[in-house]
């Protein structure tokens, strides 16, 4: 009989290892297909962008295109585009270093600074995410046109320059930092901001960054409030530049997949060099110590 058994274990640790393949190859082949859907349409806007004007309506799929790079110079040409980079590119960093101040400042009050009402002041705060943006739609317009600033920089920037995700991952961030850091901080001689600046500021570098990079992509990608504050090309971002691009360009599809690529590639580019910071930066602040 135990002959039998032990006969019967190599087939159990044979059918073992052959589920646990079969389980590891259709998670890889769930992830392939996902990673497939989100890189078909770049794909497919950057193989249009480059195909000349009869191909692209072409109803067989051309799988290489036949590198028309004069689609590029065409579109670029058919609008203010530097007018509208230097737009997006002022927006987002004032934007960013607003944001990015005030989280700061917020967070440390909620996740170091002892007050009373301070988790029901949180608490309220976090409420305001689940408020639908469109609600304060048109307080928020009437509030900016009732000041003045209807086309122009700052009606783009000050109602974006608090992150209520930003004061979350850094009060989480500034949650996991061990009393001790600031008792031998005291012991420096350090006050309340300057713990804050010279010590918890500099270690909370990663959830910076990610805040960074997330109001970066939120203000280059913005266009319902742009286009309501913003009248003229002097004050335009690029997404309603783009949004007038296709009212005026809409039958020029290779153009319009030009204008679209090198409108993305911006984003593309900060979010490939910022990418380790990013995961970092939500490791860092997605557990409490």
């Amino acid at each position: 009989m135990s002959a039998i058994r032990d006969s019967k274990r190599p087939q159990k640790r044979a059918s073992g290892w052959l589920g646990a393949r079969i389980r590891l190859g259709a998670r890889y082949l769930v992830i392939a297909l996902a990673a497939l859907m989100a890189v078909f349409p770049i794909y497919y806007m950057l193989v249009t962008s480059l195909l000349t004007t009869h191909d692209a309506y072409d109803v067989v799929p051309h799988v290489l295109p036949d590198w028309e790079w004069s689609n590029y110079a065409r579109a670029w040409n058919m609008a203010p585009w530097l007018q509208y980079f230097g737009n997006s590119l002022l927006v987002a960093i004032c934007t960013i270093v607003l944001a990015t101040v005030t989280s700061l400042l917020a967070a440390y009050a909620f996740g170091v600074m002892k007050f009373p009402g301070r988790n029901i002041l949180f608490l309220l705060l976090l409420g305001i995410i689940m408020v639908p943006s469109e609600a304060t739609l048109i307080p928020s317009y009437l509030i900016v046109s009732s000041l003045r600033w209807i086309d122009s920089y700052q009606a783009q920037i000050i109602p974006f320059g608090v992150s209520i995700s930003g004061i979350f991952l850094l009060r989480q961030f500034f949650l996991s930092l061990p009393p001790s850091l600031w008792e031998a901080a005291q012991l420096d001689g350090c006050s309340r901001f300057g713990y804050l600046w010279r010590v918890a500021a500099p270690l909370a570098r990663p959830a910076l960054a990610v805040i960074a990079l997330q109001i970066f992509i939120g203000s280059w990608n913005a266009f319902l409030w742009p286009y309501l504050v913003t009248s003229s090309d002097t004050f335009r971002p690029v997404e309603v530049g783009l949004r007038s691009f296709v009212t005026n360009e809409g039958n020029d599809p290779t153009g319009l997949a030009a204008a679209v690529a090198f409108t993305t590639l911006p984003v593309l580019v900060v979010f490939l060099i910022a990418q380790k910071q990013f995961i970092e930066g939500i490791s860092s602040g997605s557990t409490k110590g």
